[in-house]
């Protein structure tokens, strides 16, 4: 059987399972990443349970469809010619919080800055530099997201998570690995399902003071504006990805709708019309040129999923 067949074996199967607004045929990935680019899904499913994840895998692994996990999307860039198989997004149906005292449970759907927002409401304090990083809570464990000195690793305590045979497994924050935008869940492929944060107790004033604060510096150093993944290189051991960008004379570098940022050089942005293959070829082409001038090797910290 083709693909296409398999996915319409798959989608029969787990409908009766699952509501209409739960699966989609042929989506254009573009609605699903800030990049906003990205080919079509053959199908997307967004499970709203433990149980609808593991359903999911189990049917992919019999009908022998490739699986691609994603959250909000802010951390992805999804090649022109879209995405085989079946794509499990972590969205709304996969978002809850359950406060159990000093801590947080939360569905792998929920957006950080929901949490952010829930624990200032709480009176609950160490979320704060959260509060404007765009990503699911599940895709900044995944990539142990962090801003202004804060990190997931510092607040989170469990995680509840699925193995590739659909068992359930709680890893400790030790167990996780955590470490610069990394954890043992990009090496092992375990799937996120839920979360729980540990925070303290704080003065709700002071908690909000600190988001703007930080969410001010953002928007004055951040092309919030323009479609991005946020910072698109990992920081090289002793460096800062924008600065060596910005001083190999990159900043407003273009190719198609694709731009390194005038205002942060760390940022690749979507000026409008940009396809995938533009941006990847911007990426390669800071690469190339800050190896030339500075014999440093960028790493990208955008995930790059798809058909090539």
């Amino acid at each position: 059987m083709s693909i296409a067949n398999d996915c319409e074996a798959f989608i029969k199967e787990i409908t009766p399972f699952l509501s209409p607004g739960q699966i989609e045929r042929q989506e254009p990935m573009e609605r699903h990443t800030t990049f906003r680019v990205g080919g079509v899904a053959d199908c997307v499913v967004y499970p709203a349970t433990i149980e609808d994840v593991r359903r999911i895998l189990s049917l992919t692994v019999r009908y022998g469809l490739p699986l691609t996990v994603m959250g909000n999307g802010s951390n992805l860039l999804v090649r022109d010619k879209g995405i085989r198989g079946v794509v499990l997004i972590f969205g709304k149906p996969a978002a809850y919080i359950e406060r159990r005292g000093m801590r947080l449970i939360v569905g792998a759907g929920t957006l950080l800055g929901a949490v952010a927002q829930n624990a200032l409401q709480e009176g609950l304090s160490g979320l704060e530099f959260a509060a404007g990083i765009p990503g699911s809570l599940g895709g900044a464990v995944f990539m142990n997201a962090g801003a202004y000195g804060g990190e997931m690793k510092q607040i989170v305590t469990r995680i509840t998570a699925l193995d590739g045979a659909g068992k359930t497994i709680e890893y400790a924050t030790e167990e996780a690995q955590f470490g610069y935008r990394t954890s043992i869940f990009q090496e092992n492929q375990h799937i996120i399902c839920e979360v729980e944060v540990s925070l303290t107790k704080g003065d709700p004033g002071e908690i909000r003071v600190a988001m703007e604060a930080l969410n001010e510096r953002r928007r004055q150093k951040q092309p919030l504006e323009y479609p991005s993944a946020g910072s698109t290189f990992k920081r090289p051991p002793g460096y800062f990805a924008g600065t060596l960008i910005d001083e190999t004379g990159l900043k407003g570098l273009s190719i198609g709708g694709a731009q390194v940022s005038e205002k942060h050089a760390g940022v690749i942005i979507n000026r409008g019309g940009a396809t995938a293959e533009d941006i990847l070829a911007l990426i390669a082409e800071v690469q190339r040129r800050v190896f030339e001038a500075r014999g440093i090797k960028l790493i990208p910290e955008v995930r790059i999923v798809g058909e090539e």
